[in-house]
Parts: structure tokens; sequence; C-alpha cells
């Protein structure tokens, strides 16, 4: 299953409207439920929506959820009864019939096509800056500030908030993480690490026997894009739908997008150490650190409890 949240700010000095995106890939197969709807806060809160209240509190006032079909009524009822009347909310469904003009698909497949297609999906509703991320991960209210802060900056670079390795891993479990590699503050490149787990003193991909000191920036999937990248999307979308192998076991990814961008000199990715305190629910044993951390929260104000008054 998958989501994607957008939010949009006006500014009297820069007019651009900056949307945020928060995407749920995946069916939770690991963590054994759909984990989008997983109550984890206080009062019942899905953490998406400490997400949602980070952002608000950044100036984002528009919401675009993409989802499955099926999910589109509940999603809508269930936000718009909770955030502010003056956010304006959409909800929109991924589906596997959403294509390039001109392009058909008659074959059979059950999962979506991806988290680059997620965003894709929004092409219509989004004409100015945008920040990506996961619905089911805490990525702390200070990327917020600093994502808005760097689209605010009126620079045309894409960016992707950081966050240091060692600080993103599972105790329950192996977990799949984009390495960075950093020159100064300028993104090189990012590895997808596909099963990363502590072991004594250093971090081990056990698919590749790699090891990492930990001190490594990882993606999260928090990015700073630019419309630019739908066209980029549609462009190897095309090319995937005349693949059979990939179009019956591929997905077309966002970090991959943004990497052939950046290798074809295309555009310019700044790499912004969050300073957040991430945490997400990849096995079902991270749901009561992530319940516990989130009422430490609200607990000590950093939110209101509930968080919708």
């Amino acid at each position: 299953m998958e989501f994607l949240i957008a939010f949009a700010i006006f500014d009297p000095v820069n007019t651009e409207i900056m949307t945020l995106l928060l995407m749920a890939a995946g069916s939770g197969s690991r963590y054994g439920k759909l984990k989008q709807f997983d109550d984890l806060g206080p009062n019942g809160e899905f953490l998406m929506e400490f997400a949602i209240y980070d952002a608000i509190q950044n100036n984002f006032e528009q919401i675009v959820v993409i989802t499955k079909k099926e999910n589109v009524a509940f999603l809508e009822e269930h936000l718009s009864k909770r955030i502010p009347s003056t956010i304006k909310l959409n909800v929109l469904a991924q589906e596997l019939t959403d294509l390039p003009d001109g392009v058909t698909f008659t074959g059979e497949r059950k999962k979506p096509w991806g988290t680059a297609h997620a965003v894709w999906t929004a092409r219509k509703v989004i004409d100015g800056p945008f920040v990506v991320i996961n619905a089911d991960d805490f990525y702390g209210q200070s990327a917020y500030k600093k994502a808005a802060d760097f689209i605010k900056s009126d620079n045309d670079a894409y960016a992707l908030l950081g966050y240091t390795l060692k600080d993103t891993l599972s105790e329950h479990g192996s977990v799949s993480r984009g390495v960075c590699e950093v020159k100064g503050d300028n993104l090189i490149a990012v590895q997808e690490r596909l099963k990363l787990v502590q072991k004594e003193n250093n971090i081990v991909d056990e698919d590749t026997n790699l090891e990492f000191t930990g001190d490594e920036q990882a993606s999260m999937n928090f990015w700073v894009c630019r419309p630019s990248i739908f066209d980029k999307i549609e462009s190897e979308f095309r090319i995937f739908l005349k693949d059979e192998d990939r179009i019956a076991n591929s997905e077309l990814y966002i970090p991959f997008m943004i990497q052939e961008m950046l290798q074809a000199k295309e555009i310019e990715v700044k790499c912004i150490p969050s300073g957040g305190d991430w945490f997400g629910v990849t096995y079902a044993s991270d749901k009561e650190k992530a319940m516990n951390s989130l009422k430490e929260k609200s607990d000590s104000g950093k939110y209101p409890a509930p968080i919708w008054k």
C-alpha cells in the first residue's frame, strides 16, 4: 500500500507553492499489518499525523494524500475531521491504469508501480518545489524547518535531509538504507544497502559484506524536489513499460530518478543533516518503542495531547 501526502505554503515574498508529499510504501509484510493505520500516538493518532502537524507548524497549507483506491474515502474522512479547516485536503488514488499518454498496459500486476509513480500521480496538483517523506517514519520537528528554509531560500537545487546511519537501525532485524556519498554539502551518490545490521563496532550489509562506521549519512526518503522530476519519471516510466521483465517484478523508485538526474548533471543535490530524531516501525517489535517515544514527546509538551484540538 502506498500513500502520499502533500502540503503547500504561500509566502508573501516567495510566491512559489511549497508542497510536502508523504508516502507509505508497501503492505506492511514485515510489520504484520497496515502500519499506516496503526494507532501509535497516545491519543490514537496515526504516525503520519505527527508529520502533518510538524509541517503545519512550518506553514504548510495543502495536503494531498495518495493511497489505494479502496482507502480514499476512509482517509479523506479521517483526516478532514482532524486537521484544521484552513488546510486544503485532497485524497487521490494511485492506480495501475494511470499511465503516460499513448501507453497501454494489458498484463497482470498486483503491486503498485513504485514510489516514483506515486509522486507522478500528484503531477496535476503540484507546480512548485516539494518535499517527499514516508508516512511510516518519524523525522523530527527540525527536519521540516530545515526543508522549509531550504525551499524558501530561492534555490533551484534538490536536497536530501540526511540522518546518521547508526541512528536509523532496528533492534529487531536488518533494514534497507540508502548510504550517502557526500562531498562538502553536495550529495554525490546514494547506494541502496538492503540488509544492514549492527555487529559489534561496525554496521555490516549482509547482502554485500560491506562494513560502515555508522557515522555516514543515510537517506530515509526525505527529499526536496522540483517539478522537473515529473518529466524524468514519465520518461523513465515509458522505458520501464517496454521491458517485460521489469513490468513483472520491478518498481520505479524516487532515489533512482534523482540519482539519474544527478549523474547526468541535470540537477544539483544538497545533503543537509536533518538534526531530527528519526524512528520508524519496520517490524511489529518496533511498535512499543515508537509508542513510548510519541508519548514522551507529548508528555514533554512537544506535541499537544490530543494532537488536534
